[in-house]
């Protein structure tokens, strides 16, 4: 593997862990610092059942957290405003819910051309739901918050 496909690798691992934190942030009450520690110490390239968990970007991860967090209502609102009104970001699948919060953090704090954003989590989604059509909703709801967040972009 190239470095550039490590680092993407590694980009793409923190992502996914990130969505996972922010879920156990929901369901458990811990704090952004309990989750970080533990997801740095315990799951970045840990070994369960003979399989290796990829190493994360913890630079990324902690970025993406400390922005999901932070800007949490920001985020959640815009994400609101992408969804159909019956459906507000409270009645969505709680694994949903932290990855819109995740990727919103991306789309309104960093840098990252929102198309790379946008792609990242759908294949996040595809992690979680390979048979269902999460991953179509989770583009379609994405790329309405890039434009929010972004315009310029488009």
């Amino acid at each position: 593997m190239t470095r550039a496909q490590d680092k993407r690798q590694m980009k793409s691992a923190a992502r996914l862990y990130a969505v996972q934190a922010l879920f156990q942030m929901e369901h458990s009450g811990q704090t952004v610092d309990e989750v970080r520690r533990e997801f740095e110490t315990h799951r970045f390239g840990a070994v369960y059942d003979g399989e290796e968990m990829a190493e994360g970007d913890v630079a990324l991860f902690r970025q993406t957290l400390d922005d999901a967090v932070n800007w949490q209502a920001k985020i959640d609102q815009m994400t609101d405003r992408a969804l159909v009104a019956k459906w507000p970001i409270d009645r969505i699948d709680p694994t949903l819910r932290a990855l819109f919060r995740a990727a919103g953090a991306e789309l309104t704090q960093s840098a990252t051309p929102p198309r790379v954003v946008i792609t990242e989590y759908v294949d996040v989604a595809k992690a979680f739901f390979p048979d269902g059509r999460e991953p179509k909703f989770v583009n379609a709801v994405l790329d309405h918050m890039a434009r929010e967040a972004r315009p310029e972009a488009f």
